[in-house]
């Protein structure tokens, strides 16, 4: 990835803030000038509006895998990946789900579904730390310990990620601090789970960012969407009526310890809270 995000990191509340999903120290223009390098497509612009994204935060650039090769992706509000096709499947499964207005993306993953995930121990900086493999055990078991809720996971350590649903990995390329990932499709998790800039943190603020990006590719959509009040800005990402609805029986306004608030603090302890769960035990 390129360095084209704008810094997200700021006093709040007392508390430094991160970007759950990105924190690099680029300007607005940066942004613009990559924008332009190569253009968004119309056609893409409305897919975006379409599953309630904003089309004011879309990117092309570089996605790093874990062997270090490259391809160019979407990037779609500073944190989400996806392929062109990608993007062009989950609007035309809009079109046909009428289940689709909820509070999560128009894509889930199977129900029931056991989900192999895999902690890349590879070389070549790619591979997470112990810390950060820690902190990948705490957030399955995190997912793995609640009832009512049909998807599980499997967790494997090592290299050998081709048949894996889910791979975690950090990304040496990208500065800052945070990570990124993107939606399900054909009832399959988003595989390709990115931290960087991590080290310099805790175990908890590791494990609160990689359950942020696990949640993404199981369909989670941030908490604050509507205003991105955790990075201290006053933005909508955009819902447009489908893509990011309400989910009954969880927080109607901002709430300050969800996981999937857009930005984290460095003092996160890395746990659910209430309406997590019971955002997940809905979807699940």
């Amino acid at each position: 990835m390129k360095n084209v995000l704008k810094k997200s990191a700021l006093l709040l509340m007392g508390a430094l803030v991160f970007s759950a999903c990105s924190e690099d120290p680029d300007t607005e223009a940066q942004i613009e000038e990559a924008n332009l390098t190569k253009p968004v497509p119309q056609k893409v612009v409305e897919q975006v509006q379409d599953l309630g994204m904003n089309p004011n935060f879309i990117r092309y650039d570089e996605f790093f895998f874990p062997d270090g090769t490259s391809e160019e992706r979407l990037f779609i509000e500073e944190d989400v990946v996806m392929t062109e096709k990608q993007l062009a499947e989950m609007a035309a499964e809009l079109d046909s789900d009428p289940l689709a207005k909820q509070y999560r993306t128009s894509n889930l993953v199977q129900q029931g579904r056991n989900i192999t995930i895999i902690g890349y121990t590879g070389g070549g900086g790619y591979g997470l730390s112990s810390k950060a493999r820690t902190a990948l055990q705490w957030a399955v078991n995190n997912y793995n310990r609640l009832s009512g809720v049909s998807i599980s996971f499997t967790l494997t350590f090592g290299t050998n990620f081709g048949d894996k649903d889910m791979v975690v990995y950090n990304n040496p390329t990208q500065s800052g601090s945070g990570g990124s990932a993107g939606f399900p499709s054909s009832g399959l998790p988003y595989k390709w789970v990115q931290i960087y800039g991590l080290d310099g943190f805790s175990t908890n603020v590791n494990e609160h960012v990689i359950t942020h990006e696990i949640g993404h590719s199981v369909g989670f959509r941030h908490t604050d969407y509507f205003s991105r009040q955790s990075c201290g800005q006053n933005v909508n990402e955009g819902s447009a009526g489908v893509g990011a609805i309400y989910v009954p029986g969880t927080a109607t306004g901002y709430d300050a310890t969800s996981i999937m608030l857009a930005c984290f603090s460095a003092s996160t302890n890395g746990e659910f809270n209430g309406n997590d769960i019971t955002a997940l035990r809905s979807m699940y």
